[in-house]
């Protein structure tokens, strides 16, 4: 395949995700609900439920909630100190945006990233309603942060990387923009093993989370690319057939075929890595020994 059929098949995944996720938020605006497909319907209950506790909700408007397409809660599990700069990446209605505002406090900082300007909106319209100043929501591509190198203190993602045609790109990115010894801390999809190729085919498969994810270790393998150390994957949902088959449904695959061949092969899973700190210039004669 040519470097100009790469460009143009990230273009049309690019344009789906925004086309799905714009009719999510729009959705949830009417009254209605959402999930990572095309409809009510589609099937990701498995992935999208049961992410955020009681307590998590009741400090953020409904709409923020009903919008979250995640599949997992990084907020739970990244640590965030006060007067932190945090970053999120594919930021959407903005639950997670708005829950890492309030640990950093008012000394600290929560952008949000998103590309649909449905999804903006909703964000903008729940910080309105959740009444936080220390919030910015950002319209780009997770491909181009639009922020400058060493401005933010944790990166966060919530299944929103293994929608992106080029993974390579963004974990690059969040180098970028990371501080020396800056934390990444997501959640996404992961695979375990071989993939069967009909579900990384579909489209509709990717923007309902699955077909765009990477294989853990090669999660890991591009994470060292780009710069990072320390780095974990630890799951946190193990999917099993019965998931499958309930996610697959509403994607027009034959989910009772595949799902038995799928069983325990994807999971969501909490990603850490580490900046490596700089490093300092050494004046002493045993720099150079």
């Amino acid at each position: 395949m040519s470097a100009a059929d790469n460009r143009t098949d990230a273009a049309d995944i690019r344009e789906v995700v925004k086309e799905k996720y714009g009719q999510a938020a729009l959705r949830i605006k009417s009254g209605g609900s959402s999930c990572c497909g095309a409809s009510a319907s589609c099937g990701c209950d498995p992935i999208t439920t049961n992410l955020y506790d009681a307590s998590q909700a009741s400090q953020i408007p409904e709409e923020a909630l009903l919008a979250s397409l995640g599949c997992g809660n990084p907020t739970a599990l990244a640590k965030l100190n006060l007067g932190e700069v945090v970053l999120d990446l594919g930021s959407g209605g903005g639950i997670d945006v708005l829950l890492s505002a309030k640990r950093v406090g008012a000394t600290g900082k929560a952008y949000g990233l998103d590309m649909t300007d449905e999804m903006l909106a909703l964000a903008n319209a729940n910080k309105r309603k959740a009444g936080v100043a220390n919030v910015e929501f950002l319209k780009g591509e997770i491909e181009n942060i639009p922020l400058p190198d060493n401005s933010v203190d944790v990166v966060i993602s919530n299944c929103v990387i293994n929608l992106s045609a080029d993974k390579d790109r963004v974990l690059r990115e969040a180098f970028r923009v990371l501080k020396p010894g800056g934390r990444f801390a997501v959640s996404d999809v992961v695979t375990r093993g071989d993939m069967l190729p009909e579900i990384r085919q579909s489209v509709q498969a990717w923007v309902g989370c699955i077909a765009g994810s990477l294989e853990e270790n090669d999660y890991r393998n591009k994470l060292a690319t780009a710069g990072f150390e320390q780095i974990e994957v630890q799951p946190t949902r193990i999917y099993r057939a019965e998931d499958a088959r309930e996610l697959l449904a509403g994607q027009g695959i034959d989910a009772a075929a595949i799902a038995p061949q799928v069983d325990g092969k994807f999971m969501s899973a909490f990603i850490r890595a580490v900046k490596p700190l700089a490093k300092e210039a050494c004046c002493s004669p045993a720099c150079c020994a």
